[in-house]
C-alpha cells in the first residue's frame, strides 16, 4: 500500500476527492468481502478516486492515535526500573504463593510495610473531608496551590534556612515527581540538551529525561568517599558531553541520597554550587529525605541555605529549584501525593511560563496540599495534639534507624556482599563508611565472572541473573513447605 501525500482537505474538498458515488460504494463492498481485509479493523485502507477522472489516487492508512506504532518514540524509550522486570515478575508470582511472603521494597512506602501513620494529620484530613464537622473555610484555588499553605511552606523554609522565602515562588505539586517532570520539561529543548544526574540515582530522572527527549549526562558518586561528589568527576562528565555536542543545562543532586543514603557536607555543597555557577547550570535539589537523617554528626543542610550563606555574587547567580514531599520521613504519606518546589534566582518571565504550564492541570490535589501544610506546620508545644505527635514521630524515626542497622548488618553478613555501615566508627585509624539518611541500604554484590558473561549473552543486566533465580527458588521452597504442612 501507498500513503496519501501529506495534504489537508476541508470537508467539502475531501468529499470531492472521495467522489461519494458508485466508486465509494463499490469499495465499501470490497472492503467487507475481500479476504485480505478480514480482521483488519484497526487499520482501514481507503482507496481515493479523483472526482474528475475516476482514477485511483492513493491509499490512506488510518491509524488510531494510541496505536502502539504511532506513539511518541520517547515514550517507548523510557526505562523505569522501580516498576521494571523484577517488580512485574514478583507481582505475577505473588498470587502463586499459598502464604504470600513477597515483600515489595521497590518504592519507599513505609505504610505499605506496616508503619502506623501519624494520628494528627489523619484527624485534620477527616475534618477537611467532612467540613460539616467544622465551619467550611470556602478557600480559593490557585494552580500553584492554596495561598495559605504556600505561606506555611515559606515560613517552614525560613525557619529551616534562616532566610526569608517568597510564597509566590513556591508551587505545590502532586508529589515531587510532578514537579521534577515539569522542571525537566521546561529545561529540555531537544536531544542535545543534557542533564547531569548522579549514579547511582533514582530512576525518575533517567525516565523523565528520556521521555522529554533530552540526554542524560551521568556523574559518578564515590562509594569509598561516603558517596560524596567529586568536582573533577563533574568536569569530566561535562567535557565528555560537550565533545558529543551536548549542552549541559542542569544538574540534579539527591540529598540525602537515594539510594545511597549520604548527606552532602557543607564543603561538598559549596563546591557543586561554584561548579553550577561556572557552568551556568540550573541546580535541581531533590531533598525529599531531609527528615530521614540518623546521625547527629551528619545533619541535613539544604542547598538553598548553603547558597545564601555564600553571599554575593554567587548567591544571586545560581538558579536553584528545591523539592520536598510528605511521602518520606516519619510522615511516610506516599498515597497523599503532597509536595512542593521552591525557585531561587529564576527570572520572573520564566516563572510566568512555569505558572502557565502548571495552570493546565488546574490545581494540585487538596488533601495532598493539606498534608503538606501539616508537615511544615506540625503541632507545637501547648497544642492538644503535640504530645501524641511527638511520641509517634519519635517512635517511627527510632524504628527506621533500628531497621537501617538491621538491614546493613544483614547484607554485610552475606558472602560476596558489601554494604555501607549505618554509623560512624572512630576507632584507631579507622573511619567506616557512613549511611546517614534516606530509607535505603545500597549493597555491592560481587558476581562471578561467568554470571556476568551469562547475563551479557542473555541481553540482561547481571542483577537479573541473580535476583530472578533467587525469586524462583524462594517460591519453590514456599510451595514445598506448604505441601508438606498441608
Amino acid at each position: 500500500m501507498h500513503r496519501v501525500p501529506h495534504k489537508y482537505f476541508s470537508s467539502s474538498e475531501f468529499s470531492e476527492q472521495l467522489n461519494f458515488g458508485t466508486h465509494y460504494h463499490l469499495f465499501s463492498a470490497n472492503l467487507l468481502t475481500s479476504s485480505k481485509f478480514k480482521g483488519s479493523y484497526l487499520r482501514v485502507a481507503v482507496v481515493c478516486f479523483s472526482a474528475s477522472s475516476g482514477k485511483e489516487n492513493n491509499y490512506l492508512i488510518m491509524s488510531k492515535g494510541l496505536d502502539h506504532d504511532t506513539l511518541n518514540e520517547n515514550v517507548k524509550k523510557v526505562q523505569y526500573a522501580v516498576r521494571g522486570e523484577l517488580y512485574l515478575r514478583a507481582s505475577e508470582r505473588r498470587e502463586e504463593v499459598v502464604h504470600p511472603q513477597i515483600i515489595f521494597t521497590n518504592v519507599g512506602n513505609p505504610h505499605a510495610l506496616g508503619q502506623k501513620p501519624l494520628s494528627f494529620p489523619r484527624q485534620v484530613i477527616a475534618l477537611c473531608q467532612a467540613p460539616f464537622l467544622l465551619d467550611d473555610p470556602n478557600v480559593g484555588f490557585d494552580s500553584r496551590g492554596l495561598p495559605g499553605i504556600r505561606k506555611e511552606v515559606a515560613d517552614f523554609i525560613e525557619k529551616r534556612d534562616g532566610y526569608p522565602s517568597d510564597p509566590e515562588l513556591i508551587f505545590l505539586t502532586d508529589g515531587a515527581s510532578k514537579g521534577v517532570m515539569q522542571m525537566l520539561n521546561t529545561i529540555i529543548r531537544g536531544e542535545k540538551d543534557g542533564i547531569l544526574v548522579p549514579v547511582p540515582q533514582y530512576p525518575l530522572y533517567s525516565a523523565a529525561i528520556s521521555l522529554y527527549g533530552g540526554s542524560l549526562v551521568p556523574y559518578y558518586l564515590g562509594e569509598s568517599a561516603n558517596w560524596g561528589l567529586d568536582v573533577n568527576n563533574l568536569r569530566q562528565s561535562v567535557a565528555h558531553a560537550h565533545s558529543m555536542g551536548i549542552t549541559v543545562r542542569a544538574m540534579v543532586i539527591i540529598n540525602p541520597g537515594n539510594p545511597t543514603g549520604q548527606c552532602l557536607s557543607i564543603d561538598n555543597l559549596q563546591e557543586l554550587l561554584r561548579f553550577c555557577s561556572r557552568e551556568k547550570l540550573v541546580l535541581l535539589a531533590d531533598e525529599v529525605y531531609q527528615q530521614n537523617v540518623y546521625q547527629d554528626q551528619c545533619p541535613f543542610i539544604s542547598a538553598r541555605k548553603v547558597l545564601l550563606d555564600m553571599g554575593t555574587p554567587i548567591s544571586k547567580d545560581v538558579q536553584l529549584v528545591s523539592f520536598h514531599i510528605v511521602s518520606k520521613g516519619y510522615w511516610g504519606e506516599c498515597g497523599q501525593r503532597g509536595g512542593y518546589f521552591e525557585m531561587t534566582n529564576i527570572p520572573a518571565e520564566s516563572v510566568d511560563e512555569i505558572y502557565k504550564v502548571a495552570s493546565i492541570s488546574l490545581s494540585p490535589n487538596v488533601p495532598g496540599q493539606i498534608f503538606l501544610g501539616l508537615m511544615v506546620n506540625p503541632p507545637k508545644p501547648g497544642d492538644i495534639s503535640y504530645l501524641k505527635f511527638v511520641q509517634e514521630s519519635k517512635t517511627i524515626l527510632d524504628s527506621l534507624r533500628k531497621r537501617a542497622h538491621i538491614m546493613t548488618n544483614g547484607f554485610n553478613s552475606c558472602r560476596n556482599v558489601v554494604c555501607n555501615f549505618t554509623e560512624v566508627s572512630r576507632g584507631i585509624g579507622v573511619m567506616r563508611i557512613v549511611v546517614t539518611g534516606a530509607m535505603y541500604s545500597f549493597p555491592q554484590i560481587r558476581l562471578p565472572p561467568k554470571a556476568i558473561e551469562a547475563a551479557k549473552m542473555a541481553g540482561k543486566f547481571p542483577m537479573f541473573t541473580i535476583c530472578l533465580p533467587l525469586e524462583d527458588h524462594y517460591l519453590t521452597s514456599r510451595r514445598r513447605h506448604a505441601s508438606n504442612h498441608g
